[in-house]
């Protein structure tokens, strides 16, 4: 018996990475999570799993079944943006990260890991895969930093796994992102805002190149995600950093229409100042830069148009409070 690890597996990528998995024929799939937020518990409903292990007893499970184990999905880390605990995430993103690795190293173990395009700070240097930027990038909070810092020190190991891949997410939106509360997507926040009050609210441009509402951002539906990581499993291309993003910036004002163009109502968008606490720091522009996926990984297969996400988001998941 030969199991796949997925690390977070109750959360929002994690969960639907797990339903890929299901659906891809794998059912050996050992869950790694804390378990103990009850709003996670209907993310993890209905799929089948191998077992349960909490994070803190992972690495005693790896070392007792390290022979067994043909993959592990890193995709466990505290994501909130807003948190500036840096003890947090040296703990729970950098050194634990850390010894998955190693893990993964003294087992020869397939890994992917989740890295985040919030290592790109302000975009100065583009948002471009390439490893010769890594260690000048300037994220712009704790988390970015601990995620660009765990690329830095990978790049720098000498031994390293069979295969890895960092996956550095976009703006990740679609289903089981229920419990993430203020950190959910603008297309989640759209939909609930339109259910209660009629309106969408979107951040007032303070730069005048930039319309209200025109801040781009490069949007990417969770089955697209999963689905990559799936197939970076399945072929293990050349190892490296890896951009995960349409390639296609599109306004927030654009989203919002499609929200409400799902939910067949009139478009009401109004405008509000951006905090102060936050707007230096506000990105007006994020765009992955595709092509190590495309042509060095052969990932040829087209994503869904934010128009077309957030249309069977939705449609299929918000409407009907139903998971994937």
């Amino acid at each position: 018996m030969s199991y796949t690890v997925v690390t977070g597996a109750a959360g929002f990528i994690g969960s639907c990475l797990v339903n890929k998995l299901n659906n891809k024929g794998y059912s050996n799939i050992i869950v790694v999570d804390d378990f103990q937020n009850e709003l996670k518990k209907p993310n993890l409903l209905h799929k089948t799993i191998a077992g349960k292990v909490h994070r803190n007893d992972f690495f005693l499970w790896i070392e007792e079944h390290s022979q067994e184990i043909e993959a592990v999905y890193h995709l466990g880390a505290r994501t909130d943006t807003t948190e500036f605990n840096r003890s947090i995430f040296d703990e729970l993103n950098l050194n634990y990260s850390k010894k998955v690795w190693d893990a993964c190293c003294h087992a020869g173990i397939p890994l992917i890991y989740a890295s985040s395009a919030a290592t790109y700070g302000m975009g100065e240097f583009g948002y471009d895969d390439n490893h010769a930027i890594v260690e000048s990038l300037k994220p712009l909070n704790p988390y970015g930093d601990s995620k660009n810092d765990f690329d830095k020190w990978v790049l720098s190991q000498k031994k390293t796994p069979p295969f890895w891949a960092g996956v550095k997410f976009f703006n990740v939106y679609g289903p089981n992102e229920y419990h993430k509360g203020r950190m959910a997507s603008v297309v989640f926040h759209a939909f609930r805002q339109i259910n209660e009050t009629g309106m969408v609210r979107l951040f007032r441009s303070h730069k005048p190149e930039f319309s209200d509402g025109m801040q781009l951002r490069d949007f990417i539906y969770v089955k697209d995600v999963v689905d990559v990581l799936y197939a970076l499993m399945k072929k293990k291309p050349e190892s490296g950093l890896y951009n995960l993003g349409t390639g296609k910036a599109r306004p927030f004002y654009h989203l919002a229409e499609a929200v409400f163009k799902a939910l067949d109502k009139p478009a009401h968008i109004e405008f509000i100042d951006t905090p102060l606490d936050i707007r230096d720091k506000y990105q007006y522009f994020t765009e992955a830069k595709m092509d190590k996926l495309h042509q060095k990984a052969g990932y040829t297969v087209p994503f869904y148009s934010l128009e077309e996400g957030v249309t069977e988001y939705v449609a299929e998941f918000l409407k009907e409070n139903r998971y994937f």
